[in-house]
């Protein structure tokens, strides 16, 4: 028997969870390139959101969430084949436990399957061929992200191991910013990126409004994890809206200390980052551990930003990695010290003396910088071999919008 409470709270959180993609990341990227690539970032917010959508219905659900492997030893990396396209599930599927249509999960974890790949235009954002973006998100989905969401809940090894990951901290961030810092060092630097000299934002107000809208948006994408209207579902919101602001005001002072100023654009980062790093952590952490992932966070990124990309001199144009890749790493690491019994009723973490759900927390956070870094150098290398990855020089130097798409975004 369906709970209808459950389904009409998991279906609010798919919403809630889309408008991150579009329009929210599409606003937040596109307020912080120059306005001669504000639509190049637009379309492929756009691509991912139809292309992602259409592969998780043909195959990606059956390879997360599918059971037709399940007594076989793949069933550790892949679920089956079985619901392709969706087969088998009507509208009197359910999900047990929740008692939610199997459709709306399935829809809830598509927006996850959309919104990763998005992540990562914030890293090569001004210089990637659309064509070259396209081929690469639809094989990184395949390769990837598909793999990495059955690896840890879709019952693969990760999650046998016990793995700690309530929506999306290795699935989502990490991995998605680790293959945003490979494409950004593999791609070189823009041709007029300096280190140390940062591209101001074109448009400010865009960046607001991006990062407030996914603030809202990530209250579906935590607390609609737990896929039920209940307590655990409250502490994720709590959590997530806590670890926010801490990790916002932090890095406001951080950035008032450092630059003499607080800027919007850096409050607006700061808030991205606690987003991110409460991820895995929101459904097993209490208000102790938001306020220290929320502080961690904020400090740990800020030095990545402001510091370390400098003097690397990389250049990940938006900080996919130094805000999603290091905040999943911090906050998957730190689910391992934070997490407590009493929020979710599973393995409480080191802080607790259980320093066992740590070591599982680093090899799960390791093995998803390995597996996305090298895999991500892989496919990096068939594309650009087939289509070539980079626009040319004199592309970049006009604009991506007018070379890429014909049209501009202000005339």
């Amino acid at each position: 028997m369906l709970d209808t409470g459950n389904t009409a709270w998991l279906t609010m959180a798919t919403i809630l969870v889309m408008l991150m993609t579009v329009p929210a990341l599409a606003l937040f990227y596109g307020g912080l390139v120059r306005s001669k690539n504000l639509l190049s970032v637009l379309m492929q917010c756009m691509i991912c959101t139809a292309v992602g959508s259409i592969l998780w219905i043909a195959v990606g659900y059956s390879w997360v969430f599918g059971t037709g492997f399940a007594d076989s030893a793949a069933s550790s990396f892949i679920g089956g084949l079985e619901k392709s396209f969706l087969c088998g599930v009507g509208i009197g599927s359910v999900i047990q436990g929740p008692q939610v249509p199997e459709i709306t999960f399935a829809l809830f974890q598509c927006m996850f399957a959309v919104i990763t790949p998005a992540l990562m235009i914030g890293a090569f954002a001004e210089r990637l061929r659309f064509s070259a973006f396209l081929l690469f998100t639809i094989l990184w989905s395949l390769i990837i992200y598909y793999p990495m969401a059955h690896f840890v809940w879709g019952g693969g090894w990760l999650q046998k191991m016990g793995a700690l990951d309530f929506a999306g901290g290795t699935v989502v961030h990490i991995n998605a910013g680790v293959s945003a810092l490979v494409l950004a060092l593999m791609l070189g630097r823009r041709t007029d990126y300096r280190p140390n000299r940062p591209i101001p934002a074109q448009n400010v107000p865009f960046v607001f409004i991006g990062a407030a809208m996914l603030w809202l948006g990530w209250f579906g994408f935590n607390a609609g994890s737990g896929l039920k209207a209940d307590g655990l579902d409250a502490n994720a919101f709590l959590v997530t809206h806590l670890a926010t602001s801490v990790a916002a005001l932090t890095w406001m002072v951080i950035d008032w200390l450092h630059s003499g100023k607080p800027t919007t654009v850096g409050f607006c980062t700061g808030a991205v980052a606690g987003l991110v790093a409460i991820t895995p952590a929101a459904g097993s952490v209490s208000v102790l551990g938001a306020v220290t992932i929320g502080i961690t966070t904020s400090v740990v990124c800020y030095i990545m930003v402001a510091f370390v990309k400098g003097r690397l001199g990389y250049d990940d144009a938006l900080d996919a990695f130094g805000v999603h890749g290091i905040g999943g790493i911090v906050g998957s690491v730190l689910t391992g010290v934070f997490a407590t019994a009493a929020v979710s009723g599973g393995p409480s973490g080191a802080l607790y003396g259980n320093w066992h759900q740590l070591y599982v927390q680093v090899v799960a956070t390791l093995f998803t910088i390995v597996y996305s870094g090298v895999v991500t150098f892989i496919l990096y290398k068939i594309v650009d071999v087939m289509i070539g990855m980079r626009v040319a020089p004199r592309e970049e130097e006009e604009g991506l919008d007018v070379y890429e798409h014909g049209e501009s975004a202000y005339n």
